[in-house]
This record gives structure tokens, sequence and C-alpha cells, in this order.
């Protein structure tokens, strides 16, 4: 069976390793690395699904992610909680749009069209 890397960290240590993906992840981005940008996603989703699982989810504590100077980082802190706390993670991906911080804004926006119209349910 394939150990978890996450399972031996503790809330606050998930969370700041999730801010530095998500900075990483910006970096990629902007550096049109897409190998890597994915390879930092799957390892972000390992990371959630670790938070998840853990007693009362605590994915709630990237919440004060939300409010992250960087764009990448409270995008995908407000993706990562549409579950638990869907009015503040929308607004956070609303003011990403209204702010027009790209290429996050067109991410944002796609994600709350696929909320508005269904195709996506957070879980």
């Amino acid at each position: 069976m394939k150990r978890n890397r996450f399972a031996d960290m503790g809330d606050e240590e998930l969370v700041e390793r999730f801010t530095t993906m998500a900075l990483d992840q910006d970096e990629a981005l902007l550096m049109d690395e897409l190998a890597r940008y994915n390879r930092i996603y799957d390892q972000m989703d390992a990371l959630k699904k670790e938070l998840k699982v853990r007693e009362g989810d605590q994915r709630r504590a990237l919440l004060p992610l939300l409010d992250h100077k960087n764009a990448q980082v409270r995008l995908k802190a407000a993706i990562a909680t549409l579950a638990i706390e869907p009015k503040a993670a929308r607004e956070a991906l609303q003011k990403i749009v209204d702010q027009k911080e790209f290429p996050q804004a067109v991410s944002a926006g796609s994600m709350l069209d696929a909320l508005d119209e269904g195709r996506y349910v957070p879980s």
C-alpha cells in the first residue's frame, strides 16, 4: 500500500506546504511550464485529500488563504474550500474576476460558471 506523504504532517505544516505549492504553481504558469504545473496540481490534490479526511474536515485550515496577496494562492484555496465554505470561497473567486487578476481570473470565472451551471459540484 502506498504511504501518504502528508499523513505525518500537522495541519499548519500542510497549510504552509499548500501555500508554497500554489506559489510554485503560479511561477510555473508564468514560465509556461505546463508539466511542472501539472505535477504540482497532483501534489496539491493529495494534500487536499489529506486535509479532507482529517477529523472535522481540516480543509477549513485553508480559509485564511482566501485573503492571501497572491491570486494563485487565493484561487486554489477558494476551490479547495468550496464544499465547506461556499459563500466565502465564491466571493474570493469573484474578487479575482472583478479585479481582473490574470491569468487566474480566467480559471476563477470558469469555476464560477461551472458551479452556476451544475457542471462542478464541490465535495
